[in-house]
């Protein structure tokens, strides 16, 4: 049972979805562990992460967009969230992604964010997008240029303080790469 409006998206391996009642279990695992979801904003216990899962819920409805469920289509399991993010306080939409324990190192960030950036640019119509990444957090870079972002400037986040803001190529102007990071074939 989808709890949002979200439409489903696909990619070659992934279906990137609205949160359902299953995914609050792995999201609050997720959230509970300081040292994966630090960078993220982690929860000091079950109750706020829960408060988190219903947030993101809450912001689909009020923005028509919000975090997709990453599931991976070859065994239905949840690899974590990446989608569009914008509650209040924040500078402006951002490009965000969270992958679950066990879930890194295989591309599937990539490709979910750039899936969730296609559908934020072609359906939603924006023209550019951030990622706000905590400073430190080299994988989230590593993964912001490789999506073709590039650092803009620093900023106070109101929940997680200093943060370093990413831009995000205008619709268009992409690399010439599928969303799951193959060179597209031009006839």
């Amino acid at each position: 049972m989808n709890l949002t409006q979200a439409p489903t998206l696909e990619t070659s391996r992934l279906i990137l979805r609205g949160p359902e009642p299953q995914d609050i279990a792995p999201t609050i695992a997720f959230l509970l562990d300081r040292e994966r979801s630090e960078g993220f904003g982690s929860s000091p216990n079950r109750g706020e992460a829960w408060r988190w899962f219903a947030l993101n819920v809450g912001h689909w409805h009020i923005h028509g967009y919000g975090y997709f469920t990453i599931e991976m289509k070859d065994s239905g399991e949840t690899a974590g969230i990446a989608g569009i993010w914008n509650p209040e306080g924040w500078p402006e939409p951002e490009l965000g992604w969270a992958l679950y324990a066990g879930f890194e190192g295989r591309g599937i960030a990539y490709e979910a964010a750039a899936r969730a950036r296609r559908y934020a640019y072609e359906d939603l119509g924006f023209s550019t997008l951030t990622s706000n990444i905590v400073p430190g957090n080299t994988r989230s870079v590593a993964l912001a240029e490789r999506l073709g972002a590039w650092f803009e400037r620093e900023y106070e986040n109101i929940h997680m303080g200093h943060d370093l803001l990413y831009r995000h190529p205008a619709p268009g102007a992409d690399d010439g790469r599928d969303d799951d990071g193959s060179v597209e074939a031009y006839a």
